[in-house]
This record gives structure tokens, sequence and C-alpha cells, in this order.
């Protein structure tokens, strides 16, 4: 399958570049028995049935995005894709020439970095300092904005490119489509019925590369940690069992659940998830997803093409243009039933 055939116009005045003023404001695209309903987020309370259990990725965005420079003077960035251990991580880098083993950088002008090699397209980095890496990404890095928002992360975004409920450091981007909910929507879902589970999947950086191959499938997918709790097992059992559905907030907990079911048994535990879901996929676990507009030819719309119908799904982002809906991390959500 061609990965051109993924490809759709985006004006650029959709694309959104802050968040709506109150959170769980945004409109929702209702994607069910091949029709599509425009509604409001607060909608999604009359899509949700009880016994449904809906199923979140608790990451925590880190302040991944660091500026420094060599031992000869050049200007470094360094963006944090992974935190390995309590003193080493893999990264992104950019210099004017790539450091290499055993060099020394300064970072922030007070943390002292050494490079230890390369793992593919990442550097391997170990920070000198006594402080767990984590601390110290809190204290002196910068929030990592997605590459389409083009103004610097400030206060605004380090609450509002956070979900509510994040918990686990590690991610460098966010599970957008969890950035819509607040307390009060998640305590209405209880409300009515509906239980909330949670898996963790640290997003990377890798999220928003687009494919670059002509066929989508000679395209190298990046590695993400995930780690799927017995009690999230368990809730989805006893929802299957009193005939709930499996509601999916973003494509990163579904992605999470899909690998760890790779065998047709969701199973708990941890990991490393390389999935790659193209349309032909089977679904072994999520019957609804929830999740923002995408980017053109990236792995994420053709995940959303295998879940919903790929004729279907392109249809629909031609609506959401049509209709102006907000694009990607700060934009608008669309519910989908799978096809």
């Amino acid at each position: 399958m061609r990965t051109e055939k993924f490809d759709f116009v985006l004006p650029e005045h959709l694309i959104a570049q802050y968040p709506p003023e109150i959170r769980g404001s945004s409109r929702l695209l209702y994607a069910h028995d091949g029709s599509l309903e425009d509604c409001r987020f607060t909608d999604l309370l009359r899509f949700i049935r009880p016994n449904d259990v809906l199923v979140l990725n608790d990451t925590r965005v880190i302040k991944a995005r660091l500026f420094g420079e060599k031992e000869t003077g050049g200007k470094v960035e360094v963006l944090v894709e992974r935190v390995l251990n309590e003193h080493e991580v893999l990264v992104q880098m950019r210099a004017s020439k790539s450091p290499k083993a055993g060099a020394r950088l300064m970072l922030c002008d007070v943390l002292p970095v050494e490079v230890l090699g390369r793992e593919g397209e990442f550097f391997h980095l170990r920070f000198l300092n006594e402080e767990p890496v984590l601390d110290l990404l809190e204290r002196y890095g910068r929030l990592p904005l997605p590459p389409y928002i083009t103004h610097v992360a400030g206060d605004d975004d380090e609450q509002r490119y956070q979900t509510v409920f994040a918990r686990e450091a590690g991610a460098v981007a966010a599970p957008t489509a969890g950035l819509h909910f607040d307390d009060a929507m998640l305590q209405a879902l209880r409300d009515q019925g509906a239980a909330l589970a949670y898996v963790t999947l640290h997003v990377g950086a890798g999220t928003f590369q687009p494919v670059r191959a002509e066929n989508i499938h000679e395209h190298a997918m990046h590695s993400e940690r995930y780690e799927i709790p017995q009690e999230t097992v368990d809730a989805i059992a006893a929802a299957r069992a009193a005939g709930g559905r499996v509601v999916s907030v973003g494509t990163t907990s579904l992605r999470a659940l899909e690998s760890a079911a790779a065998s047709g048994e969701l199973k708990a535990g941890s990991g490393e998830t390389r999935i790659f879901i193209t349309p032909g996929y089977r679904f072994n676990v999520v019957d609804v997803l929830l999740t923002n507009f995408h980017l053109p030819k990236s792995t994420l719309l053709m995940l959303v093409c295998a879940f919903g119908g790929m004729e279907s799904m392109l249809a629909a982002y031609r609506h959401a243009v049509d209709k102006e809906y907000r694009f990607f991390s700060y934009g608008d959500a669309m519910l989908i039933e799978r096809e």
C-alpha cells in the first residue's frame, strides 16, 4: 500500500497552536455506522455506555529539551528521547558537528554530560551530576512542544500539554486525546457506570515523523516502552463479562493494549513495542477509539484508517477540514466505533 494514499490537504490555519481556553471545550466528530456527527467533547457522555471501560495513558511529559555547548564551544540542542536509568539517556542532538564517544558537553551551564556513543539516530549520554536525571530535567529542561507548534512553551503549556491524570514521567510528547479530560468529566463517566483503567506508554518523538517510504510496509517504526497493570487487564475482562466495550483514549493506549495482546490474549506486564497498525490489521482488544486528528502520511493516520475503515476515515478527514476542525495535539477530537 502506497504512502501517498494517506495524504490530504490541510490548511495551515487549522493547526491548533494553543489549547482551547477551557479544557474539554473542544469539538468532537463522532464516526459510527458509516455516518459522521458533529458534536462537542462533552457529548462523549452520551456515547459512553454503562459497563464500558475507558483506558487512559497515564504517562507524564518530561521537560526533555536542553541547550548547551561542546568543549569546543559549539552550540548543541538536546531532546531527550528516553531515560534509561538514573543517570543515562538517549537523545536526539542538533550540533554543527556530531560529538564522538568520550566527548563532554555542558548543558544549561550547570549539567556536565559525557557522550557514551550512538545507538542508531540517538546519542547515548551520561549525566555526571549525582541527582537523578528526571529531577535535573524537571529543574533545568524545557517542555518539548511538537514541531508544528510555533511558539516557545510557556507556563500555560506546562499545565495544558499534560493530562490531568499524568503520573508516570517519561514521555516527550503528550497522549493528546487525554488532554480533553478534566476531573469533572472523569467523575461524570464513573457516575454513569463506566470504569476507568490505565496503561503507560512513554510517547517518543518518533510519533511526529511522517512515513517517507513510498510503500508503507518499508517504514521502520520507532520503539516505545509500555506497561499494562494487572488491574487494567481485570477491568477489561469485567467490562467484557458485563457486555461493555473497551474504549481506548488515544492511539497510544491502543498501541499498548494491542501490543500486550499480540498472542490474542491481553496480558499484564511491560515491554517494548514497534507495532505498526495499518489497514488489514485484526484488532484483539479495542472496540472504540477516541483520538485527535493526525498528520498526513503519518503512522497514526494509518492506524485510524485500520480501525475505522480507510475510505470512511479519509472521508471523515475531508469533512473535518471542510468544517474547520482544529488539528493535531491542541486540536479537536474524534470518536470512532470500530468498523
